[in-house]
């Protein structure tokens, strides 16, 4: 007669209580007769299946033995922190900093774990490709303001949250409604979470009904990502003070620019002017360039309001109608912003130059200014192109010199990106009603040649010095060479053009990267094969131990050019002087948690930005169902096919199912959709012809059907 197996649940069972009693008690030894007693385990059968258990949690590196017999809960390398994505199904992964994967949660184990939370997970099982694990703490909650629909009942409420990645519902009692009605879009804060409720509780914030639709559709976007949309009353209260008149006292103590050309150059429709350029043809036949640059450190202290919010948002955010500042509209477009026929308190980087491009002398420090123009960068790029105007000889100059500055960085190894910029043109109503690419020209580099300019010599200046024989910590901008991998996954996908490029040289690969893109400028797929080529590179960062910028081929870089909008800055700002003048530096190691925050935010703000452009997108196609476009395959995936509509830069996606004439799976290892019968392949760049068959603004996404 065989053996009774040991029943499955009952081990699960046993397993889950004794994993509780060492998390709970982490400094604490048990025996195995100790652990028995703990859980009242007394019938023989059962205590001999604790020691079972003990020896496969063992096994896992839940536990370890300390002694022979005696257990303890594993070492902090069973406990991992990172951030939490939720996934719609309810799981989750934790991305934890310096491991090659994440770690996969079950949706019975997120313990009240929220999309974005920084959170501390202990590791259960260790597979071949994967680690699983359950979160045992929310170490710092994301964000606890959410925008969703009220779900009215007798007693209570819930709201449903816009993103379904948020994974609960909230509970909101009737007293914390603020009159909200059923089906009314909300703000809502939580409020608490007891540890025996499914649901946490919430308040509402802001009532949402009386919004236009886009309002708030752009309040979602940026609650969803943890940005704010308002200023506290504080940080109102505190900018309300700032006047636009200059302290004459402080004027006397700066470098005095007012009478010298000077002039800004920026969008049509931009208002917070961070930079301005000064010219002055020097008696050598040389020019000195002031680069000038806002100086929001005068105004925003530290230990302020306005300096613990500006640190909190870390950027601006530019959604596609309208801008959500890091500081108050009084000091980003008023106090802080170079207007013309205004004097303004200025951070400058001065540099003597030939029109050759030979930088002779530099100069940092504070400056008064006094722009006598404002161009918007179609102005200035009619005057580079021919037409009269104001200050026209300074700008022909400065352009002939920027263009030799951008030839230098190209030879030296710089990535030749050309920028392609979704802009809509909305109508009185907010409905777009055009859209159109925006491309740089010969004006917008012009401004970005000198910007970059500053931000590597102050680097570069910074790295240099010394306090006490040790380096000063600096913000440097960081970009880190190309991943092996995803550069040969970039080689497969250029050639399905026809295309390849070396890259056993990692030095050479950005060399090789612009002859390419120079050598398909006007072809179709340039648009599609500059966009992999850039997935394909590092993300820039923030960080205190300085690797180089690789897509610029600096060896030193920092952001130095608009503190009006980015955090960074702010705080390189303040590090430049405290080092020009001598004076204590009041960064030390928080510098490398700033980094890393305001290089989370930055990527908050993109994706934001991102998921606006989305939104209008489809608001723009919403009138054109069953209209047909050409376009071309921008991407493949095993759940269908991506197609960008010429006419209208949209993109849109047929389901693999919905592909007609055969049955059509992905070919992962060639990276195409093929039919099983007829052998018929979709690749990228492939030329289509699609109809509209419907569009969901609410999900950001155009279903499209192949015309054939």
């Amino acid at each position: 007669m065989s053996k009774k197996k040991p029943n499955g649940k009952l081990n699960r069972s046993l397993s889950h209580i004794i994993r509780k009693v060492f998390t709970e008690n982490p400094e604490s030894t048990f025996n195995h007769r100790q652990v028995c007693a703990l859980i009242d385990v007394r019938e023989n059968a059962l205590r001999k299946l604790v020691f079972n258990v003990l020896e496969d949690l063992k096994r896992e590196k839940v536990i370890s033995s300390i002694s022979h017999g005696t257990y303890r809960l594993s070492g902090e390398t069973n406990f991992m922190e990172g951030l939490l994505s939720m996934t719609q199904r309810g799981a989750g992964f934790v991305i934890v900093e310096g491991e090659d994967t994440d770690i996969f949660i079950p949706p019975s184990k997120t313990n009240q774990g929220l999309d974005g939370d920084r959170v501390k997970v202990q590791i259960t099982k260790v597979g071949k490709s994967r680690k699983e694990g359950r979160v045992i703490e929310v170490v710092e909650r994301e964000r606890t303001q959410f925008v969703g629909t009220i779900q009215l009942t007798k007693d209570f409420a819930f709201l449903i949250p816009d993103n379904s990645r948020v994974g609960t519902d909230i509970y909101i009692p009737r007293e914390k409604l603020k009159k909200a009605k059923d089906g009314e879009k909300a703000l809502v804060r939580i409020t608490k979470w007891p540890k025996s409720s499914e649901n946490p509780y919430g308040e509402v914030v802001e009532l949402l009904g009386k919004n236009s639709s886009n309002d708030n559709e752009m309040i979602s976007i940026l609650v969803n990502q943890g940005l704010d949309f308002k200023f506290s009353n504080d940080v109102l209260s505190e900018a309300e003070v700032v006047t636009i008149d200059l302290d004459q006292k402080e004027v006397a103590t700066r470098r005095d620019f007012r009478k010298i050309s000077t002039f800004t150059i920026d969008p049509e429709d931009a208002k917070d002017f961070d930079d301005a350029l000064s010219f002055q043809r020097l008696e050598n036949g040389n020019i000195e360039v002031g680069i000038h640059i806002a100086d929001v450190s005068h105004y925003v202290r530290p230990g302020s309001a306005m300096d613990a919010e500006a640190l909190r948002r870390s950027n601006s955010v530019y959604l596609v109608d309208r801008v959500v500042p890091m500081l108050p509209e009084q000091l980003s477009n008023l106090a802080c912003s170079l207007r013309p026929y205004e004097d303004k308190f200025c951070f400058s980087t001065v540099v003597e130059i030939d029109e050759s491009g030979k930088v002779y002398k530099e100069w940092f420090g504070r400056t008064v200014i006094h722009s006598d123009r404002r161009f918007s960068y179609e102005q200035a790029q009619e005057i580079i192109e021919g037409a009269e105007g104001d200050f026209k000889p300074e700008i022909l100059v400065l352009d002939k010199i920027a263009k030799i500055l951008r030839k230098k960085r190209l030879s030296a190894g710089a990535m030749n990106i050309e920028s392609e910029e979704v802009r809509f043109r909305l109508d009185e109503t907010g409905f777009p009603e055009s859209l159109m690419i925006k491309r740089s020209k010969d004006a917008h580099k012009l401004i970005e040649e000198y910007m970059l300019l500053a931000n590597r010599l102050v680097a570069t200046y910074v790295s240099k010095q010394k306090k006490n024989d040790a380096h000063i910590p600096f913000v440097y901008r960081c970009h880190d060479k190309p991943d092996a991998a995803k550069i040969e996954m970039f080689n497969m996908f250029i050639q399905k053009f026809g295309y390849e490029i070396e890259t056993s040289d990692p030095n050479s690969i950005s060399k090789n990267i612009n002859a390419l893109l120079d050598d398909i400028r006007y072809k179709n797929e340039y648009s599609l094969i500059q966009s992999m080529a850039i997935r394909s590179m590092a993300k820039a960062s923030y960080e205190t131990k300085n690797i180089g910028h690789y897509g610029l081929a600096f060896g030193f870089y920092t952001h130095f050019t608009s503190p009006i909008r980015r955090y960074a800055d702010l705080v390189v700002h303040r590090i430049l002087q405290e080092t020009l003048t001598g004076g204590k530096h009041r960064y030390g190691g928080e510098l490398n948690d700033i980094c890393k925050h305001i290089s989370r935010m930055e990527r908050k703000a993109v994706d934001a930005e991102r998921e606006s452009t989305k939104y209008f997108q489809t608001l723009f196609v919403s009138d054109k169902i069953g209209q047909e476009f050409d376009g071309v395959v921008s991407g493949v995936a095993e759940f269908g096919m991506f197609v960008k509509m010429d006419e209208n830069q949209c993109e849109g996606m047929i389901p693999l199912q919905d592909l007609p004439g055969d049955k059509f799976s992905f070919d992962a290892d060639n990276y195409m959709i093929v039919g099983a019968k007829t052998g018929k392949k979709y690749n990228f760049g492939d030329a289509v012809r699609v109809r509209i068959f419907e569009v969901s603004t609410k999900k950001r996404r155009i279903d499209l059907e192949l015309v054939v």
